[in-house]
């Protein structure tokens, strides 16, 4: 695929990242299919431990495989993001339920230099609900939406799909701290955090086809994603996250020790002083909460800025490629 793109490269090499585990009943219709839209892309399969034969029918079917032998799509996804070299990349699951036919879509906002990412949307258009029979995973995107929406001011159109692409600079300077299935969530929210520029482009989604299972558990991944939430919440806004954390222990404590202050005011005892060490107690946690995320908060910002030092470094690769 020939374009100009925003590091002023004029070749747009493409690769497709494929994390698979024990997707042998299509994956290899899914490297077809995306062998047909992009018939220029390098296609990578990464096999993580599967027991099928997934590894063997992606060979097969001539994509390029790699193994991840520690388990969990986030340490997949890390090592796809340091070993593969491309203009740009196209993630996708290995489970055939989105179309390739919307790579071009995906890819166009990030060869004309509008986005850094973007998102394959599954909900705008129903397609999810229509398709998707798995209790409470609509909800648990719902969820995720709302609160990273809450705590960045972004809303998504769709925040755990699989389906995305990205620009090199963004991949390269991604660091991925995931293990699992949170690393929709962690991509989401360093995306926003680092105000890059973000699409989303509507697709239609199918479901898996029959005998293909999801290795998604609702429930245990679903509470690991919160987990990852409140964690990146803590690391990338720690001023908001442990103030928020002084306002609640400040309320506690008034609360506690307001009956003891008009108790005082009425008569000149503290009778219940046990409460009111208590109020005080908590009163001065509040304290050191705030104190932690002002000083968090100027250790993030020290960390933000070489980050950014670093993303110009990034823009400079097409220029070393060529020697220049």
């Amino acid at each position: 695929m020939e374009s100009q793109n925003p590091t002023g490269s004029q070749a747009g090499t493409v690769a497709v990242l494929i994390p698979c585990y024990n997707e042998a009943l299509t994956i290899g219709k899914v490297v077809d299919d995306f062998r047909s839209a992009l018939p220029e892309a390098a296609i990578y399969v990464y096999d993580n431990n599967s027991s099928d034969d997934t590894a063997a029918i992606a060979a097969a079917h001539g994509a390029i495989v790699r193994h991840e032998p520690r388990q969990g799509k986030g340490n997949v996804v890390r090592s796809m993001f340091r070993e593969v070299e491309a203009d740009y990349y196209l993630m996708v699951d290995g489970d055939d339920t989105y179309p390739a036919e919307a790579a071009p879509e995906l890819l166009a906002p990030l060869m004309e230099g509008r986005a850094d990412m973007t998102v394959g949307d599954r909900l705008s258009n129903g397609s999810y609900g229509e398709e998707n029979d798995r209790a409470f995973h609509g909800f648990g995107n719902d969820l995720v939406r709302w609160l990273i929406k809450v705590i960045y001011g972004f809303a998504f159109d769709d925040v755990m799909t699989g389906y995305r692409a990205f620009n090199r600079v963004f991949v390269k300077t991604m660091p991925v701290m995931s293990e699992g299935f949170q690393i929709e969530t962690e991509i989401s929210i360093h995306a926003v955090d680092r105000r890059w520029r973000v699409v989303d482009v509507p697709i239609d989604y199918r479901d898996r086809p029959e005998g293909s299972e999801s290795k998604l558990s609702t429930f245990n991944d679903g509470a690991k994603v919160l987990m990852a939430i409140t964690s990146l919440f803590k690391d990338y806004r720690p001023l908001a996250f442990f103030g928020w954390a002084a306002l609640i222990l400040v309320v506690l404590g008034i609360i506690a020790g307001i009956p003891i202050i008009v108790e005082f005011a009425r008569t000149g005892l503290v009778p219940r002083l046990p409460t009111a060490l208590l109020a005080v107690a908590i009163v001065i946690l509040a304290g050191l909460s705030l104190t932690i995320g002002l000083v968090l908060d100027t250790v993030a910002k020290s960390h933000r800025k070489q980050w950014e030092i670093d993303v110009y470094g990034a823009y400079d690769w097409p220029l070393r490629a060529n020697g220049r």
